[in-house]
C-alpha cells in the first residue's frame, strides 16, 4: 500500500483529525466503523475530506507533522481547495 496522509471531519466545517497511514483504505474504514478507541470514534470523524499520498512513510509523516503545526485555517483552506463540497472520498478510494 502507499503511505498517505490525511484529514477526517466530523462534517463540513466540524471537528478534524489529521493521520497517516500506509494503508488509507483500511485505516479509514476503521475510523469510520469505530473499530479503535480515540479521537475520531468520540468526536464522530468519520468522513474522508482530504488525503495526500506519498512515495515514503518518512514523506507522509513529515507532511502528517506539518499539517498538525499548521492552523486550523490552514487546514480547512487545504480542504476547500481539494474538496469543496467536503464530499466523503471514502468511496473514490475504495473503488
Amino acid at each position: 500500500m502507499q503511505p498517505a496522509a490525511y484529514i477526517m471531519a466530523s462534517r463540513r466545517n466540524g471537528t478534524l483529525y489529521t493521520g497517516v497511514t500506509s494503508n488509507l483504505p483500511q485505516r479509514v474504514w476503521q475510523h469510520r466503523d469505530g473499530v479503535v478507541e480515540g479521537f475520531t470514534r468520540r468526536y464522530g470523524c468519520k468522513m474522508l475530506v482530504w488525503f495526500e499520498p506519498h512515495a515514503t512513510m518518512e514523506h507522509a509523516i513529515a507532511r502528517e507533522k506539518q499539517l498538525k503545526a499548521g492552523s486550523r485555517a490552514r487546514k480547512l483552506a487545504l480542504i476547500e481547495s481539494a474538496n469543496p463540497a467536503w464530499r466523503d472520498l471514502y468511496p473514490d478510494i475504495c473503488a
